[in-house]
């Protein structure tokens, strides 16, 4: 074999890596409210980085429905009250790990920060399976009749 053959080879080995590397990096989260460790891994982080505005029960704030004096909303219940679980996983993913800003109407605001720099994809994905394990049965069959998880 040649060294020119042999580089090409190296080239095209390291595109098809960086496309099976990109390609796995976007991939959905897969947030499994019924794997016990993983809830039970979730709960504490939940409850350092998100229950002073979500609440320790998940019930969000009062009036979460109606803007405050600086026109901004309250933060929702994350149990099946709110409107939490009308989204799939990719979107809950995303707007924990970045803030609301990629799904909100341009110019919308919002006390939600993203999470990104204070917790690892694994522990928004925890954190997500613990919020996901409070929801009834009858949310969950909602979302599998949407085609969400």
């Amino acid at each position: 074999m040649t060294k020119r053959l042999a580089l090409g080879l190296v080239a095209i080995a390291a595109v098809l890596f960086a496309s099976a590397a990109a390609w796995w990096m976007k991939r959905e989260p897969s947030i499994d409210h019924t794997d016990r460790a993983l809830v039970a891994r979730g709960e504490p982080l939940y409850h350092r980085h998100c229950a002073s505005c979500h609440g320790a029960k998940l019930e969000g704030q009062p009036d979460w429905q109606s803007r405050n004096a600086q026109g901004r909303l309250p933060a929702p219940p994350h149990d099946a009250s709110g409107h939490t679980w009308h989204h799939d996983d990719v979107v809950l993913f995303e707007v924990t790990k970045y803030g609301i800003a990629k799904h909100a109407p341009p110019g919308y605001q919002s006390d939600m920060p993203g999470f990104g720099d204070q917790m690892s994809d694994d522990d928004i994905i925890a954190t997500l399976a613990y919020v996901k394990s409070h929801w009834p049965s009858s949310v969950h069959e909602k979302r599998a009749a949407a085609g969400m998880r």
